[in-house]
């Protein structure tokens, strides 16, 4: 009897469907976008766009079970300077002064855990690494249609991004960089 209620479980969870489980979703990496915004502690912001290089993401009805999602640090580019000003803040941000991306080329947000969507609005808990360095973020993430879109706020000091920190030096006054950059995440699923 108890083969028999077993199998008409089975038979009845692959028949009806799971909701619980998720399965592989397709991200779009030409629609998906990355954006940066950063800047100096007193005025001086700048802005720009990073690749996607990968995407990996589950989810089900009710939400984002899991993901991985991976930047090219190299195709990391400037919007809102000129091509000669822009080139000089790019060789910089690429440096070790910054995110040396030779030694790092790639960042890292790998999803640990989310809520269901309530409202097209769901908390998502994710490992975010940099220069080989990983820190826990939470934020939320908005659904519309295909696309979900996330605004993470980061500590660059807390991925040993030193260049004009007062984390890290004294008296750095109108030359000091703000600790806290922005990225702009669009993802569009298929």
């Amino acid at each position: 009897m108890n083969k028999t209620i077993a199998l008409l479980t089975l038979v009845t969870s692959a028949w009806i469907g799971n909701p619980v489980a998720g399965q592989s979703t397709d991200v779009d990496l030409k629609l998906s976008t990355v954006t940066w915004e950063g800047g100096k502690v007193i005025g001086g912001d700048h802005a720009g766009e990073i690749k996607i290089k990968s995407a990996e993401l589950e989810m089900n009805k009710t939400g984002v079970l899991s993901g991985t999602f991976t930047m090219d640090m190299a195709s990391m580019t400037n919007t809102d300077l000129g091509e000669e000003y822009g080139a000089k803040l790019m060789g910089h941000l690429k440096s070790p002064d910054f995110f040396a991306v030779e030694q790092f080329p790639e960042a890292q947000l790998v999803i640990a855990k989310a809520s269901s969507f309530k409202n097209e609005t769901s908390t998502v808990e994710a490992n975010v690494s940099i220069k080989g360095i990983t820190e826990r973020v939470t934020f939320d993430v908005q659904r519309d249609g295909q696309a979900l879109d996330a605004i993470l706020v980061l500590d660059r000091s807390k991925f040993d991004v030193r260049y004009g920190s007062n984390s890290f030096f004294d008296n750095l006054g109108d030359n000091a960089i703000s600790d806290e950059f922005i990225l702009n995440i669009h993802v569009v699923v298929l």
